[in-house]
């Protein structure tokens, strides 16, 4: 992936997040406090508003510059856990001019792990972890278009989970029957990637 299909990713998430700021928001109003779509859209306004600026010395530079400002723009619990898992990435990325699959799949481990630390949670507590690690195995045996089925499956399911971590961890039984937003926002975003890739074209 070069430093021009890494920018394509990242204004599609930050675009992708905008325009569903309200479906986003009334999936997280089921058992949390319905501001995760407005937080995620409004940090994601900020990273686009200074895109220009952002440092594209690299691809892992590129994301953890991209990290710094969500981190401090996306209000609530949201904006350090996303944060955190552009700057792990980042990290993860190193000074590589262009990453290959393998790097793009170890990168998503590294924020996985990340997002765990920071979150103190883990796989199966209705997160995003239970979309974005499923998505992330998909990615590696199977590339992207595996990735967005699995991450879309494996959203549906958080329905039948009990929140254990966040907002929603307080409503106990009560958040069984309803998807975790953050889990479904993964999906979407990661669907939304696998249909513009081809779009991207030339951008290597």
């Amino acid at each position: 992936m070069t430093m021009r299909q890494t920018e394509f990713v990242v204004r599609v998430i930050a675009e992708t997040a905008i325009e569903n700021e309200k479906y986003f928001g009334d999936l997280d109003s089921v058992v949390g406090d319905g501001d995760f779509g407005y937080s995620l859209a409004r940090g994601f306004e900020k990273l686009l508003e200074g895109w220009d600026d952002l440092d594209r010395t690299n691809p892992g530079t590129f994301l953890k510059k991209c990290g710094i400002v969500i981190t401090s723009r996306i209000g609530g619990t949201s904006g350090p856990i996303w944060g955190t898992g552009f700057l792990r990435a980042g990290a993860a990325a190193g000074d590589a001019a262009e990453l290959t699959a393998g790097q793009v799949v170890a990168m998503l481990r590294a924020a996985i792990e990340g997002i765990k630390a920071r979150g103190q949670s883990d796989v199966g507590d209705k997160t995003l972890l239970d979309a974005l690690a499923p998505m992330t195995d998909a990615l590696a045996a199977g590339g992207l278009p595996a990735a967005a089925v699995a991450a879309r499956e494996a959203a549906d399911a958080t329905a039948e989970m009990v929140a254990k971590r966040g907002r929603a961890a307080y409503t106990g039984e009560r958040s069984r029957g309803s998807v975790d937003a953050g889990a479904m926002a993964v999906a979407v975003l990661v669907e939304r990637i696998s249909e513009t890739w081809p779009q991207q074209g030339d951008a290597s």
